[in-house]
């Protein structure tokens, strides 16, 4: 594997960036940053921040008189709402032990997070999940590369995706077997080499004229550049026999390509190191049967011990696999891959909610086949006798223990009441599904999986809005965790400190009764105040090299479901904008120690708010006459931004731990609506 990352193509683009490789787990996006000890600790204190400290302890003793036990008990209980075992820190309320408390992380605005409950079936979970894993940077011209596989398994995700497509021969000093080895690519190379970047990207991207997904694979397999003696990893010859092996790239696009085989080598040394929990690799295939054959001798033969390749249970019937629970797969690689074959099913297991849900609009249903087809791994109809034959061969297949992909035709239709099945749809099917049939997608959501991705026009990498998803019950929300944009901020606050699987709220898990969105869980009113009262070692923003230039100020986001989400009625912009939905903030200073006064920012009965399921981000911008640059930001679910006096920890604008730390004070009322 490479020491070092591939040049990055996008520099002029300050929100994507080649994998992080020196201490990657520092880096924001996927959970696991949260609990690294810089983003809890405090190294030293400004003249600033320790006035401000003093000032509050000064305060509080007044109130509480913070030497008597009892008084730091009750400072404890009513102010920072914390654990009394705190005041052991505390020791005898003295300012020193007062500024130590905030130092070593006790006094951190984020909640730790609790340990996962293990024992529902896996699809009772939201999974931190990657789309396009292999990618550097934007969709088009960026390099792949297994660092950024290593990357985001060790920043905590765990769900990776892997593009693979037909492989070429390795070079041959054999004029007779370089002649034979492109007999056939040869021609078609000269026919693509004819097509103008507009026209492939076209094809690509779906536009008016593509080809079937089936004739792509042909022609990416005589165009993609053949790899080099550098990426390849050994055993590159089987039985003695030079063989084309698998390849992985962005098809009919500029990105280069990378040997399959290290994929899952990278995989294999990386996978369990930042969490015990299963991984799911989904795999997106365009790759002749033969080649399918040597993925399936490549992930058997890395994964070894590792991989789910029967049912945990052999004894259930082959239609009616019973998910299990999230313990019983710890240390486990699950692959997600096409069925190859479809059969009609009819489950006992089959929810009750599901039997008679209205049908989607011949519209919808066609529009959102159309797209998974378009960007996913759809499947042909066996039924018809023009359709060519299913693309994944049965071997192949068969490693899709618990994650069998369907083309999506419907809520209703047989696939859809299998439980190992799931449906991958973009995020413009899917909220045409939840705008057509709210009620049945919901119901859905609690029993069996679904993963919504960025739809296939997002060419720079940008991300959807996951929490548009998450509140659908959607498990897998893939993003491009190369692009630092609000979706991967949000990210960062669902899975903030844990190991990649978090529990649904209960209104959303299979145990639970309820039958929509509207009744799934109880809606508050939010009363939220912040008091600023001071920073420190705030990060200065791209291209930007001189402090004094440097004007700081905090925009506070507060992110929460609309009515007409709820309601299953068109949302808003199509639930594409990841902008808060009331923002505040605060006057601009001048550096990067600033000195906010103690101005209080206060949003005043924010409705529809449930606490897992609500996120307020705070984003640290620069500013400037023609658009403020982000210097700093942080994110976090409101179940676990903590009231009282805390120190914020800041990342920077390129998602890694800062010493950037905001000294606030957090009022936060959650009450019926």
């Amino acid at each position: 594997m490479a020491a070092t990352a591939p040049p990055n193509k996008d520099h002029k683009d300050h929100k994507l960036g080649v994998p992080k490789l020196d201490e990657p787990q520092l880096q924001a996006g996927g959970g696991s940053a949260a609990a690294t000890a810089k983003a809890r600790t405090v190294e030293s204190l400004t003249p600033t921040l320790s006035k401000y400290l003093k000032t509050i302890h000064d305060e509080a003793d007044k109130k509480y008189q913070l030497a008597t036990k009892d008084g730091l008990t009750k400072w404890l209980s009513e102010e920072q709402k914390a654990p009394l075992s705190d005041a052991e820190t505390l020791q005898d309320g003295s300012v020193s032990h007062f500024a130590n408390y905030f130092t070593t992380g006790l006094g951190n605005v984020m909640k730790p997070s609790q340990p996962v409950d293990s024992a529902f079936p896996i699809s009772n979970y939201f999974i931190s999940s990657s789309h396009n894993t292999y990618l550097t940077g934007n969709q088009l011209a960026s390099d792949s590369s297994v660092d950024a596989y290593k990357n985001v398994l060790l920043r905590g995700c765990r769900c990776v995706e892997i593009d693979v497509w037909d492989g070429e021969p390795p070079s041959s000093s054999s004029s007779e077997d370089e002649a034979a080895g492109s007999n056939v690519s040869k021609p078609k190379k000269e026919k693509k080499d004819k097509l103008s970047l507009r026209k492939r990207l076209e094809l690509r991207f779906g536009r008016k004229g593509s080809p079937p997904k089936e004739d792509k694979s042909k022609e990416a397999s005589s165009t993609a550049k053949e790899p080099t003696n550098s990426d390849r990893v050994t055993p590159w010859v089987s039985n003695s026999t030079t063989r084309a092996e698998p390849r992985v790239l962005h098809g009919f696009t500029l990105t280069s390509d990378m040997p399959f085989r290290s994929v899952c080598e990278t995989i294999r040394d990386y996978a369990f190191v930042s969490s015990s929990l299963p991984l799911i690799v989904s795999l997106e295939v365009h790759t002749s049967p033969e080649q399918q054959d040597i993925m399936v001798e490549i992930m058997k033969q890395y994964w070894s011990g590792m991989l789910v390749d029967l049912p945990l249970d052999p004894s259930e019937p082959a239609d009616n696999i019973k998910l299990p629970t999230l313990k019983e797969l710890e240390n486990k690689i699950l692959v997600k891959v096409k069925r190859s074959v479809q059969k009609p099913v009819t489950s006992s297991a089959k929810p009750a909610a599901l039997q008679t849900p209205g049908e989607l609009s011949q519209a919808s249903t066609k529009e959102s086949a159309v797209s998974d087809a378009t960007n996913s791994d759809s499947s042909d109809n066996p039924d018809n006798p023009s359709a060519p034959k299913p693309k994944v061969i049965e071997s192949l297949s068969k490693l899709g223990v618990y994650f069998g992909g369907y083309s999506f035709k419907g809520l209703n239709t047989p696939e859809a009441n299998i439980p190992t099945h799931i449906f991958s749809l973009s995020e413009k099917a899917l909220v045409e599904v939840h705008e057509t049939n709210p009620a049945a997608l919901f119901t859905h959501n609690k029993h069996f999986f679904m993963r919504a991705y960025p739809k296939g026009l997002r060419l720079n990498s940008s991300n959807l809005n996951p929490t548009v998803f998450w509140r659908q019950g959607v498990q897998i929300v893939a993003l491009n965790w190369q692009r630092w944009d609000g979706g991967m901020m949000l990210n960062e606050a669902m899975f903030a400190g844990t190991p990649g699987w978090v529990l649904k709220p209960e209104g959303y898990r299979s145990t639970s009764p309820g039958k929509t969105l509207k009744d799934a869980l109880p809606r508050h009113s939010l009363d939220l105040s912040i008091e600023f009262f001071a920073g420190q070692n705030i990060p200065l923003p791209p291209e930007e090299d001189d402090p004094k230039d440097f004007k700081p100020y905090v925009k506070v986001e507060i992110h929460v479901e609309k009515p007409e989400e709820r309601q299953g009625e068109p949302i808003p912009g199509g639930g594409k904008s990841t902008k808060g939905d009331a923002k505040k903030k605060t006057k601009s200073q001048r550096t990067t120690d600033p000195d906010f006064g103690r101005e209080t920012l206060e949003f005043k009965g924010i409705g529809g708010v449930t606490e897992e399921l609500t996120f307020v981000r705070f984003k640290v911008m620069d500013d400037e006459r023609l658009g403020d640059d982000l210097a700093a930001w942080a994110c976090f679910r409101l179940d676990r931004l903590q009231p009282g006096v805390r120190m914020l920890h800041l990342y920077n604008s390129n998602g890694v731990i800062s010493k950037g730390v905001l000294l606030v004070r957090i009022k936060k009322t959650v009450s019926k609506a």
